[in-house]
């Protein structure tokens, strides 16, 4: 499975061929929060934020993760044989370009705008082949949307009869999209699980070694499990996997994806040992006391410290507490915080007095998505680490988050059946069409 982006920039460099072709990104600024007005503006763009590669002498497999279901097409053409599928303008910002193995169909691919408001992805080869199949996949085990291209062996005459530029009754793409539109229809809340740390930054830890992204991580995953189980909801994992994204990186993954909820997940620590019970945060200009200045500073900066990113210095939150427009958005944070600690005490230990708290957390700075930041409690207290370490715990926990969720949407009546027909989005804060565009454009792709 596609991993999500660690960074919106890439670097696409390619094995052998007449069609060398490298895509970056320039290093993104701090982007402000839209205005109210956004929502009559165009939307930008889909993003492609990952893409995956299988490839060997048998069959070949490339994907696309994007933001957003597109329109396709795909043919064959010769001299050289090359797989082409045609798309409308994508932000093309994948973290990795995999390499083919060069003993595969695939000898090479490329990416970026063919043309004004086209994008296209050639697939060069290395021996005749056939398209097994081009489809796109609705969202699933916090992936994105998934663009599949499946190619198989095909001898040199196979290839020629079926090679060839579309006719013009072909030329609109979108022939094998019912997937594409059925996801559009789906207006599910789209619920973002943000799960702490990861790869080379492990968070806090135990006294028995128990770590804090592993903890993250697995809540997430029961939690994914219990909100697609309802049928309420669609859910995307910023990481389901022992790796590390940066913290800016996790926000793009929430905007990109039209997130209508984010929940980052972390587990604490304090050089009080008596200290225990799960907290929740939300965004603010100023701390509202000094343990939480002092963890905002410390998530802000891990990845920061040990080298991975850099420090966050951007001023979001005061351009989102100075917008009106997005002063709803905090409130409605807010009030999913109040939902969640009435919902926790069933499951964990509550921290007390004060299970919310604020301050400013850069993993909190979507401005159109309501987000929180739940500490599940402490790793250093033997107690919330001796419970945190069961998976019976874990459970639980996963649940009254749930019940949290569905107290929070059925405030907002915007529970919508699985792939309904919504009359209208779900009214949960998220602005329709606003999201992070990436400064640098794809160079353009002639061919």
């Amino acid at each position: 499975m596609i991993r999500p982006s660690r960074v919106f920039a890439c670097i696409l460099v390619f094995l052998a061929g007449p069609h060398l072709c490298a895509v970056a990104a320039a290093p993104k600024k701090p982007a402000l929060p839209a205005t109210s007005t956004a929502i009559d503006e165009p939307a930008p763009n889909p993003l492609v934020i990952g893409i995956e590669l299988t490839d060997d002498s048998v069959q070949s497999r490339l994907v696309l993760e994007l933001s957003d279901p597109v329109d396709f097409r795909s043919f064959l053409l010769t001299n050289p044989n090359r797989v082409v599928v045609e798309m409308p303008e994508l932000l093309w910002r994948p973290a990795t370009t995999p390499a083919p193995s060069g003993r595969g169909i695939i000898k090479n691919y490329r990416f970026g705008q063919f043309r004004e408001n086209d994008s296209r992805l050639v697939l060069e080869l290395n021996r005749p082949a056939k398209i097994g199949s081009v489809e796109m996949l609705a969202p699933k085990d916090g992936s994105g949307f998934r663009l599949v291209i499946n190619l198989s062996p095909a001898t040199s005459s196979e290839f020629a009869a079926n090679a060839g530029w579309p006719s013009p009754a072909e030329s609109t793409p979108g022939k094998k999209t019912s997937l594409a539109d059925n996801a559009r229809r789906d207006m599910r809340p789209l619920i973002i699980v943000d799960a702490g740390h990861g790869g080379m930054d492990p968070g806090t830890h135990g006294e028995s070694g128990l770590l804090e992204k592993n903890i993250a991580l697995s809540v997430a995953r029961q939690l994914r499990d219990r909100l697609e189980q309802s049928g309420h909801y669609r859910v995307k994992l910023t990481r389901d996997a022992d790796v590390f994204i940066p913290l800016r990186d996790r926000v793009e993954i929430a905007r990109a994806a039209h997130g209508d909820l984010f929940v980052s997940l972390h587990a604490d620590s304090n050089e009080y040992r008596d200290i225990r019970g799960a907290s929740v945060y939300t965004l603010s200009r100023g701390a509202s006391d000094r343990e939480t200045a002092n963890l905002a500073d410390k998530e802000n900066l891990a990845g920061a410290a040990l080298g991975f990113e850099p420090a966050d210095t951007t001023a979001m939150a005061d351009f989102i507490l100075s917008d009106l427009g997005q002063r709803e958005i905090m409130n409605l944070s807010t009030r999913f915080a109040a939902t969640i600690i009435g919902a926790l005490p069933a499951a964990t230990e509550v921290h007390k007095p004060l299970p919310h708290r604020s301050a400013n957390f850069a993993v909190l700075k979507a401005p159109d998505i309501p987000s929180v930041l739940i500490e599940l409690g402490y790793l250093t207290n033997p107690d919330d680490e001796s419970e945190m370490a069961t998976q019976s715990w874990r459970m639980r926990v996963a649940a009254a988050i749930t019940t949290a969720i569905d107290r929070h949407f059925a405030q907002a009546q915007v529970i919508q059946p699985p792939m309904a027909e919504a009359k209208v989005a779900p009214l949960s804060g998220h602005i329709r069409g606003v999201r992070t565009l990436p400064d640098q454009p794809a160079q353009e792709l002639t061919q």
